[in-house]
């Protein structure tokens, strides 16, 4: 199989973290997996939505967006509203990363997270989590060294990837190439202890087979466990 960066079928396209690319945000990080390029920016809220007033926990919520020369075609700013898939992404992201540490230990704040793609070329949600996670880890540390946390709460760290089957192969980390031509596709959220977050899974063509959703698995594993190596360069 011809794929980019003349991976094999179980490598992760190359990946680089920049931290601090945003001064003004709490905590930012640009990812890049490959050509898909995404800014995760921190905004650290010293209030919670309403329906968690004084209930004496915080919240993590995202948006996301693509910037409009971030696709081939100039993609149109959502000025009216967003649309049903970002809202499905942000949404996404969000869920994902409220499981990596116990609300209440982080003080009635909001944790928003602006993930902003750049240059979109197939998993541009997974990058989100993944980046998106970084940076919440590095806000709390934030958080602790100007004093406004007592201590660092216990962190799950929290990462995502794609994988998918293209001429009946299975394969990690999608670009857009590879993706709009899977029979299957799918996208993983893992938390540090090796637990399931999320899964989606779509057969775009025939339906898939159970062995073949396990070898999905088992690469999204693979992909996953390499990308928490960053977690360890803070």
């Amino acid at each position: 199989m011809d794929r980019s960066y003349n991976r094999a079928a179980d490598n992760l396209r190359p990946v680089t973290i920049e931290r601090g690319i945003q001064l003004n945000a709490d905590a930012s990080i640009l990812i890049k997996m490959g050509n898909t390029h995404v800014i995760c920016g921190l905004t650290i809220e010293e209030k919670v939505p309403p329906f968690l007033e004084g209930k004496g926990q915080g919240w993590i919520t995202a948006e996301y967006g693509m910037l409009p020369c971030a696709t081939s075609g100039r993609y149109r700013r959502e000025t009216n509203g967003k649309t049903g898939r970002t809202s499905e992404i942000q949404r996404l992201i969000g869920r994902s990363l409220r499981m990596m540490v116990d609300l209440k230990s982080i003080g009635e704040r909001t944790l928003r997270i602006d993930c902003d793609v750049l240059n979109a070329d197939g998993g541009t949600r997974t990058a989100s989590i993944t980046g998106g996670a970084l940076a919440i880890h590095d806000g709390l540390k934030k958080l602790v060294t100007s004093g406004k946390l007592e201590k660092m709460p216990e962190i799950l760290p929290v990462a995502a990837i794609s994988v998918g089957i293209v001429d009946g192969t299975p394969v990690l980390d999608l670009d857009y190439k590879e993706d709009s031509a899977a029979e299957t596709d799918a996208n993983f959220v893992m938390s540090g202890n090796g637990r399931w977050i999320e899964i989606q899974s779509t057969a775009e063509g025939l339906p898939f087979a159970e062995e073949e959703f396990l070898k999905l698995m088992a690469l999204a594993r693979k992909g996953i466990e390499e990308l928490f190596t960053h977690w360890s360069k803070d």
